[in-house]
């Protein structure tokens, strides 16, 4: 599922006044961080990560690979900490904005 910029948006709403549930630590992205988010997004479906380290490629690569690896879509990356979605498979909580069709002329 790839979400659209309306959606997007939205979830960056959603979560900005979330605290971070999963914290990357000095070893980087290992088995056990993936497992936490994965729970993690299991359980809320929309989560924060906080990432380690000062360099920005390097954070914006570990939340790629967090979010590939919990099968997770990456919804945006602020300063150290990025945003994650993935919808519940039962019983989803979050309700994603449709978009309009377009307007026949």
């Amino acid at each position: 599922m790839t979400p659209t910029t309306k959606q997007l948006a939205f979830l960056r709403t959603l979560a900005h006044d979330k605290k971070p549930i999963v914290l990357l630590g000095h070893k980087g992205v290992t088995e056990a961080v993936i497992k936490e988010t994965a729970a993690g997004l299991l359980a809320h479906e929309l989560i924060k990560v906080r990432l380690h380290g000062d360099d920005k490629d390097a954070i914006h690569a570990d939340a790629d690979a967090i979010a590939k690896g919990a099968g997770a879509v990456l919804v945006d990356v602020v300063g150290k900490v990025a945003i994650l979605y993935k919808r519940h498979p039962d019983e989803p909580k979050i309700v994603l904005p449709k978009d309009k069709p377009a307007k026949r002329a």
